[in-house]
């Protein structure tokens, strides 16, 4: 295979990025349209992550906020985002960097976007093996067990957490045949 030098992994990640960005900055300008509503998964020591210490204790490696029915304060820039959210009757600020987000999802439309989050623990060189395909949109319908054993696979911690990589998984090895 060829080296890319062009990096279209990175592009296509940014891209993507620039999707959820102008959807959050219209919503931070007009509101909700419709039903629509957002799923928001990151990292919670990335860097740039401002959450309180009692959401990190909580949440030591990532959490999912829900931007739909209570929610104030919501400022998009260019690098991120900021969001007014209550946790158990608590109001918190949340600060988050558009490269710590893992998923962007709408379910009124049933429309996704994956990341790949590079972390402090992750070298800056290339690596030795090539690098996967990105992920990419998910906009079929899937039932909602399969979100949900999708969901469930991504909080479990993976076996051989002190090899290095990480294993691709087929979102084909949880629908039914």
């Amino acid at each position: 295979m060829a080296d890319d030098h062009i990096r279209y992994d990175i592009l296509a990640q940014e891209a993507l990025r620039g999707v959820m960005r102008k959807v959050l900055a219209e919503v931070a300008r007009t509101g909700l349209p419709g039903n629509h509503h957002f799923f928001i998964t990151f990292l919670t020591g990335a860097p740039g992550v401002r959450v309180s210490s009692r959401l990190r204790e909580r949440y030591p490696e990532q959490m999912t906020i829900v931007i739909q029915f209570q929610y104030w304060d919501l400022k998009v820039t260019d690098t991120g985002f900021e969001v007014g959210l209550s946790f158990s009757d608590v109001p918190e600020k949340l600060e988050i960097p558009f490269s710590a987000v893992r998923g962007f999802y709408d379910p009124s439309v049933n429309f996704e976007l994956e990341f790949d989050v590079k972390t402090d623990a992750q070298p800056d060189e290339e690596p030795a093996a090539p690098a996967p395909e990105p992920l990419a949109i998910v906009s079929e319908k899937k039932p909602k067990a399969e979100k949900k054993a999708a969901a469930e696979a991504e909080k479990k911690p993976a076996a051989d957490a002190g090899t290095k990589g990480a294993e691709v998984v087929s979102l084909d090895a949880f629908r039914k045949k």
